[in-house]
C-alpha cells in the first residue's frame, strides 16, 4: 500500500507532565498549586505513543496497536498502572537526565511479560552514559540469572526519521535537536501530526521551519518566570504563534503552575496538560 493511501491513526497519554520533583514536591509543597485540583497533581514527565492503520471509529485492541515509550520517569511503574499498559515495542529517549532515564528497571515487567526486549533508541553521548549506568539492563552481567531487558538500536541524530515496528504497523518518528541549558535533547514529531518537546530552552530556525504548520505540539513551560534551561510560557506561546501549530499543550509544568489558573488564562485550543490526558489524531 502506497504510503499516502495508508490512515494513520495516533493516540498520546500524558502519562506525566510535571517538572523535575513532580507536584507536588517532597515536603508536600504545592507552591500555587490548589491542592484540591486532582490535575495539579503531576508526575514526572513522559508519554505512551500509540498507533495504528486504517480506517474506522473504534480504537484497537492494545495487542494490535504499536507501543511506544517516551522517556522513562522515576514514577514509571505508577505510570504504566495508570494506563494499564500491556506491552511496549519501543522506549525512545530525549536525553539523559534523572527525571527522563530513573525508571528503566521498571520496564523489566513489561519485558518478561512480553518474553522479549524492548527496542530501544537514543543519542550517542545518551547511549555511552546509559547503557554503562544501567549496563544490566542492556547486557546480562556475569554471574547473574536475570537477562536484559532492553535492545540498544543504532544511535539516532537530530534530522533522522526512523519507523517503528509493532502489530499497530510502522510509527514514523521524525527527529531533531533543541537547546537544553548546557546540553541538548531530541524532539520528536509522530506522523508528521503531533511534536513534542518536554525540555527545551531554544530552538534554531530550521527546526522551527519544520514544526510549522504542526497539527499539534506538547512543548515545555516550566513557569511564568524565564529559567536558564526550561522555555517560560511567553516563550513556548511565542513559538506556537511563529510556527502556526493549531494546538498547544504544556507539559513539563513547575509548582506556580495552577491548572485552573492556566485553563483561564490561555486562549483558543492551547491548554495545559495533565496526567491521564489523551490526545488523539
Amino acid at each position: 500500500m502506497n504510503d499516502e493511501t495508508i490512515k494513520h491513526n495516533l493516540q498520546i497519554t500524558i502519562l506525566g507532565c510535571g517538572s523535575s520533583g513532580g507536584v507536588p514536591r517532597v515536603g508536600g509543597d504545592w507552591g500555587a498549586c490548589d491542592p484540591s485540583e486532582p490535575r495539579n497533581m503531576r508526575l514526572r514527565s513522559s508519554i505512551l505513543v500509540e498507533y495504528w492503520q486504517g480506517e474506522g471509529v473504534d480504537i484497537p485492541s492494545e495487542d494490535k496497536r504499536t507501543v511506544v515509550l517516551i522517556d522513562t520517569s522515576p514514577d514509571l511503574r505508577t505510570q504504566l498502572l495508570a494506563a494499564n499498559t500491556q506491552h511496549v515495542d519501543a522506549v525512545v529517549y530525549t536525553h539523559d537526565h534523572g527525571d527522563q532515564t530513573h525508571g528503566i528497571d521498571d520496564l523489566r515487567a513489561i519485558a518478561y511479560r512480553q518474553g522479549a526486549r524492548i527496542k530501544t533508541y537514543m543519542g550517542s553521548p545518551d547511549q555511552n552514559d546509559i547503557s554503562i549506568r544501567f549496563k544490566y539492563c542492556f547486557v546480562k552481567p556475569e554471574g547473574r540469572m536475570h537477562p536484559p531487558i532492553l535492545d540498544l538500536q543504532d544511535f539516532i541524530n537530530g534530522g533522522d526519521t526512523i519507523s517503528i515496528s509493532g502489530p499497530g504497523g510502522e510509527l514514523p518518528v521524525t527527529v531533531f535537536e533543541v537547546g537544553h541549558g548546557n546540553v541538548n535533547a531530541f524532539g520528536f514529531i509522530f506522523c508528521g501530526k503531533i511534536a513534542y518537546t518536554p525540555d527545551v530552552h531554544t530552538i534554531s530556525d530550521n527546526v522551527l521551519e519544520q514544526l510549522t504548520g504542526i497539527d499539534t505540539w506538547i512543548l515545555d513551560a516550566l513557569r511564568y518566570h524565564k529559567h536558564p534551561t526550561h522555555a517560560h510560557m511567553d516563550r513556548s506561546l511565542h513559538w506556537g504563534a511563529q510556527t502556526r501549530t493549531g494546538k498547544l499543550i504544556f507539559t513539563n509544568l513547575h509548582i506556580d503552575m495552577d491548572y485552573q489558573t492556566l485553563k483561564s488564562e490561555l486562549t483558543g485550543k492551547h491548554e495545559p496538560a495533565y496526567d491521564g490526558m489523551v490526545i488523539a489524531i
